[in-house]
């Protein structure tokens, strides 16, 4: 953690809708006129899509342990902790682009699938904003969360998590079921080892949980809508929740622990604004009087 250069990360599993999260934290940035160092957490895995295909495969072959993107076998956590550290202390670092598409492969001459060389973060960003699946990562090797000052966890239940993967796939990758049925089984193991303990280092969990039925999320083709839902918010210091406010600026919402609020669907994201923005606003300003005091 750093008063000078801080760090903010959305932390989820593949299909939580931390990529719609981070839109709501670009329009808060945009309106508080905050520069952002902005990190995608694709940017760190491993292989390219297609040496991924590869070792699937041959993970599968051999009938050991399977690799995903969710564990450290696929991915560069040592390098994303370099690059927190290195942003705590200097305000800089390096990172590159994951190229998921053609649209986007073209506009950098390469292949999609494949990364963008390295290059160096903007100079003089007042924070560094990370969105992904390993904002909070913790292993007997490194230690991302503790270098992040305001972390995020975007987690719905489980079941509409797999109803929105299977959805994204599907329609917009052109997936079959069996597939998107088979990388779910795959990634389980570092689901449960890596994704989901970042949850209880989160400063904030938000958390869909839908009012229709879902119980088999492998039929379901209708991705529950924000009116069919709540959002359970979890804050784990109790002293930032301003409950009464809260209570008086979403209408539906309620109390259903001393630490936690439940709001509509429809206003997860202003509920995001309202809770995030003072926040995100304290550390830029003392982030500010730090780097003016030093100068």
């Amino acid at each position: 953690m750093s008063r000078k250069h801080p760090i903010i990360a959305v932390t989820g599993s593949s299909g939580a809708g931390t990529t719609a999260v981070r839109k709501t934290f670009e329009s808060i940035f945009q309106l508080e006129r905050i520069e952002a160092a902005l990190i995608e957490g694709d940017s760190f895995h491993r292989y390219d899509r297609d040496e991924m295909h590869r070792l699937i495969e041959a993970y599968e072959q051999i009938g050991g342990q399977a690799i995903s993107h969710f564990g450290p076998e696929a991915n560069l956590f040592a390098e994303l902790e370099a690059l927190f550290g290195e942003y705590s202390k200097r305000g800089g670092g390096n990172s590159r682009l994951y190229l998921h598409n053609e649209e986007r492969a073209a506009r950098h001459g390469r292949r999609a699938g494949t990364f963008t060389a390295w290059e160096s973060l903007p100079e003089n960003t007042d924070l560094l904003f990370y969105e992904g699946l390993h904002g909070g990562i913790v292993t007997d090797k490194v230690d991302v969360a503790r270098h992040v000052d305001l972390l995020i966890g975007v987690t719905p239940t489980v079941n509409l998590e797999w109803i929105q993967k299977i959805h994204r796939d599907m329609q917009g990758r052109g997936y079959s079921i069996e597939t998107v049925t088979q990388a779910i089984l795959r990634r389980m193991y570092d689901y449960v080892h890596y994704i989901t303990p970042q949850f209880s280092r989160t400063h904030v969990n938000f958390q869909r949980v839908p009012t229709v039925d879902t119980s088999n999320p492998f039929v379901v083709r209708e991705v529950p809508r924000a009116e069919e839902s709540f959002v359970v918010i979890r804050l784990s210091d109790t002293e930032r929740l301003n409950l009464p406010y809260l209570l008086a600026m979403i209408d539906d919402s309620f109390v259903s622990r001393a630490d936690t609020i439940v709001v509509p669907g429809t206003r997860m994201e202003y509920a995001m604004q309202l809770i995030l923005t003072p926040m995100i606003r304290d550390l830029v300003n003392e982030s500010r009087k730090a780097r003016e005091a030093r100068s």
